[in-house]
């Protein structure tokens, strides 16, 4: 998780702001414009828990623990989401890939370069290399 909140912790002074939460969220997938800074905001504003207008590590450990251990049907979800990236994840690799979110997006009749789709993948990629595991879009989606 630590590793979470230093991607989004662009200046390293342990708190997240809504310019950092939006800057590191970057384009919404499947989209080409930036997450609106009034959005970011209220999730920044939703998830302080001290009020003092930042997210910290607290702040998003309770927040990826209170949509991760709920009880009403997270089975379901996590199975879900599971499904979900299996789709996209056509080379059968267990990563999405450049080439992979190309092929799904032309499906869903939202066609994106393979070059489009490592700009969109590079937003969402923690480690840096270059696809999408599981624990990382599974963070991006809660």
């Amino acid at each position: 998780m630590e590793h979470v909140f230093q991607y989004f912790d662009e200046n390293g002074d342990g708190k997240i702001s809504a310019l950092e939460l939006r800057n590191r969220l970057g384009v919404v997938l499947v989209g080409d414009e930036l997450l609106p800074l009034e959005e970011a905001e209220e999730a920044v504003e939703c998830l302080d828990l001290d009020g003092d207008g930042f997210l910290g590590l607290d702040d998003l450990v309770n927040f990826m623990d209170s949509s991760t251990h709920d009880d009403h049907g997270e089975k379901e979800k996590l199975q879900d989401l599971r499904r979900a990236f299996e789709i996209y994840d056509m080379e059968r690799v267990g990563f999405i890939t450049p080439k992979s979110l190309s092929v799904m997006l032309t499906r869903l009749g939202e066609s994106k370069s393979i070059d489009e789709c490592k700009v969109m993948i590079k937003h969402f990629d923690l480690n840096g290399d270059g696809v999408l595991s599981f624990d990382e879009f599974r963070v991006m989606m809660q």
